[in-house]
């Protein structure tokens, strides 16, 4: 059987995890049968994933801030900039 190019090129990390968290990995693994290694693999591609988005999305809001003219939509979208950064 041919290794595929993921599994060559594999690390093996040793973690903590809070308690709750690990609660919660294992609750995850039973439920959907899988290794809880296999969703600690899931959860950090689709954390990563996601931060990779939230940057794009942060991104394209800044270019419309920097292209916008219109006084209202400037401040609109710098109020969004600064939820973006500092939170709601």
């Amino acid at each position: 059987m041919a290794i595929t190019k993921r599994a060559a090129k594999q690390v093996r990390r040793s973690v903590t995890l809070p308690r709750e968290v690990a609660k919660e990995v294992d609750s995850i693994s039973r439920r959907r049968r899988l290794s809880d290694n296999r969703v600690l693999v899931e959860l950090i591609e689709e954390g990563i994933q996601a931060r990779k988005e939230k940057e794009k999305a942060f991104f394209e809001l800044a270019k419309r801030f920097r292209e916008a003219s219109d006084a209202r939509e400037v401040e609109q979208l710098g109020d969004e900039l600064g939820r973006f950064v500092f939170g709601e």
